[in-house]
């Protein structure tokens, strides 16, 4: 008999676990089920999570998901893939693109269900990232184009719509650099070195060949040259060598006794030459010493070690900076669109958010007191019994401590489509609802000013690409709304968030810092801070030459800073991805439709008078 408390999903995963195996032609692989991003590291593979519903989407994925990572393990040698990557960027993303459709493909021909459910994947994959929506090349990347391209030209498939968007927006550039190239891709796919050769060179025809670094191959015969080399000047005698020495042994005693002696004179003489710069230091009075600048603070107060390779193109904006009046007009109206299905329902949790917040405003009474207000509902009392004083009432104020509320919005790139669209709505209802509470409402945005690093990366590439460069991107942080701005004269900048090519890569930590910085500078007596994101931070450029938990262990250094001092409140709710191991107070949702009422819950619960209740919906347990 079945269970109440079994999940229905379990035999599908444990299934779907036991095929990836098998197509990955390895039983001691470890599978496993998380929230967080899927991937492959060594012998475990992580699988999108299944919820008890098991929506059609949700399988889909799943097995998509399971088969593209299985036959990556099958087909992909992890030392030949590392001895012909490229150290560039970009060159870099081209390879790993176009070794991924590789893998893919050559999984296609023998066994051809996965190539379906692969492109379920990349459909939803590519819908998330919005390349459904992108009308200009600039705004695609290339490497994903050279990889789904790639993978169109080995199966001869046609790629889902969404995907096939952005491949057809760079497949000329392509085709016309590297057309030559890719008539030999049949023949490469089942040789990973040979492919790998193959990338290289298109990589190169593609315009990035001084980024693919010294040539591998060059590199195994120069090894070999000199291993032969060493072994030949072993066998020879150093005779050479041994009539140097000999020459030196008959030299004349005499003249190496004074050549000696000579040098013992110099350096004495040296050691007793007064030192000029310890004379002047000497010599100069204490008030006239030269005054060297005071360091300039590190970039990050939570962490000392955090480095930044430049600030000179970071930029703190206005929306309204960004997008002429006209534009924000119709964005603004785009989004009012977005948001007419949801009125309904956002407009009930808007309502029940302001009764909260006014019951904790209105007023109560103090009664039993000897002047006052007449207590009318005591009345009673003096009618049966005549000799009973009558009762008086006082009004009193609640405590309402004045406060203000920031709302902090990820703006990258996978935010893209319906999610920052929920995202941009419930801000705007969320600060027209605590505006009528007198509640101060700051909405900010964070992303960067471009792909792949801009213009600090262009600073660093001309510099000699130091080695660990710290962050190594533009940031744009954005004031869609002050604090001290009413909601009437900003509504049209959170239209700014469906501007095309606005939403770029994530750096959370210095989003965090900032937002903090801000709110401790106000005068307000409570002040509560919400991040709304989908996931860890990601900076493709900052990442490929730092430490790969470079921007995640400054977020936590960030978090950790912002709690111990306890200037602010701080809540998160993450879209799609757990949170909750970065924030102690979070909720992740599953679904963009939940944000409102996640949103609303969470506000709530922090104005709730009973420490109880707040628990209850914060998901904090009550310390014993």
């Amino acid at each position: 008999m079945k269970k109440r408390d079994d999940n229905p999903a379990d035999p599908f995963k444990k299934a779907l676990a036991e095929a990836t195996k098998v197509m990955a032609d390895d039983t001691d692989l470890t599978v496993s089920y998380s929230v967080d991003p899927s991937g492959i590291s060594g012998d475990s593979v992580r699988l999108p999570q299944v919820s008890r519903r098991m929506s059609r989407d949700e399988v889909l994925m799943a097995r998509g998901t399971a088969d593209a990572l299985a036959l990556r393990h099958k087909y992909h040698d992890a030392g030949t893939h590392a001895k012909y990557a490229p150290p560039g960027q970009m060159a870099l993303e081209l390879y790993e693109a176009m070794e991924t459709a590789r893998c893919e493909a050559v999984g296609a021909r023998t066994m051809p269900g996965t190539a379906s459910n692969i492109d379920v994947k990349i459909d939803t994959e590519a819908r998330r990232r919005g390349f459904d929506q992108i009308t200009d090349a600039s705004e695609a990347p290339l490497p994903a184009a050279a990889g789904y391209l790639i993978r169109h030209l080995a199966t001869g498939r046609d790629l889902p719509e969404s995907a096939a968007n952005v491949m057809n927006l760079w497949r000329p550039f392509i085709e016309t650099e590297a057309g030559g190239t890719l008539e030999d891709l049949q023949a490469k796919l089942a040789d990973q070195s040979a492919f790998a050769r193959f990338a290289r060179q298109v990589i190169d025809d593609l315009g990035y060949g001084d980024q693919l670094g010294d040539d591998p191959d060059a590199e195994d015969d120069e090894q070999e040259d000199q291993a032969e080399q060493n072994d030949e000047d072993q066998e020879e005698p150093d005779s050479q060598g041994d009539q140097d020495q000999s020459d030196d042994a008959d030299a004349d005693p005499e003249q190496s006794q004074e050549d000696t002696q000579d040098e013992s004179q110099a350096q004495v003489s040296m050691e007793e030459m007064p030192d000029e710069d310890s004379e002047n230091e000497t010599d100069l009075p204490h008030d006239e010493a030269a005054m060297e600048p005071p360091p300039p603070p590190p970039p990050s107060e939570a962490d000392p070690t955090y480095a930044v390779y430049t600030t000179r193109f970071d930029e703190e904006v206005a929306a309204e900076d960004l997008a002429e009046p006209a534009e924000l007009e119709r964005l603004r109206a785009y989004l009012d669109q977005q948001l007419e299905p949801l009125k309904g329902a956002v407009s009930r949790l808007a309502n029940k958010l302001q009764r909260r917040l006014q019951a904790q405003q209105n007023r109560s009474w103090e009664f039993d007191k000897e002047e006052g207000v007449l207590d009318a509902g005591r009345l009673a009392r003096v009618v049966a019994n005549p000799t009973t004083p009558l009762s008086f009432k006082v009004e009193k104020d609640m405590e309402f401590r004045d406060t203000v509320v920031t709302l902090l919005l990820d703006n990258s790139g996978s935010m893209r489509g319906r999610p920052i669209s929920i995202a941009a709505i419930c801000a705007d209802v969320l600060a027209r609802t605590l505006e009528r509470c007198d509640v101060k409402v700051e909405v900010l945005g964070f992303t960067t000013r471009a792909w792949k690093g801009g213009q600090s990366r262009e600073a660093w590439l001309n510099d000699g690409r130091p080695q660990l460069p710290g962050r190594l991107n533009d940031l744009r942080h954005i004031i869609y709304k002050a604090a001290d701005a009413p909601m009437r004269r900003t509504r049209t900048n959170l239209g700014l968030m469906m501007k095309e090519g606005l939403l770029k890569e994530n750096i959370d930590g210095e989003a965090l810092e900032w937002a903090h910085r801000r709110m401790v500078a106000r005068r307000e007596a409570r002040k509560i801070l919400m991040v709304i994101s989908d996931g860890a931070p990601v900076d493709d450029s900052t990442l490929s030459v730092n430490p790969a938990n470079y921007l995640e262990k400054h977020l936590r250094d960030v978090i950790a800073m912002v709690e111990r001092r306890k200037q602010v409140e701080l809540l998160a709710i993450g879209i799609g991805h757990d949170v909750t191991r970065y924030y102690d107070r979070a909720v992740t949702i599953t679904d963009v439709e939940q944000l409102a009422g996640a949103m609303t819950e969470q506000l709530a619960a922090l104005f709730d008078s009973d420490p109880r209740a707040r628990a209850r919906v914060m998901g904090i347990r009550r310390a014993s």
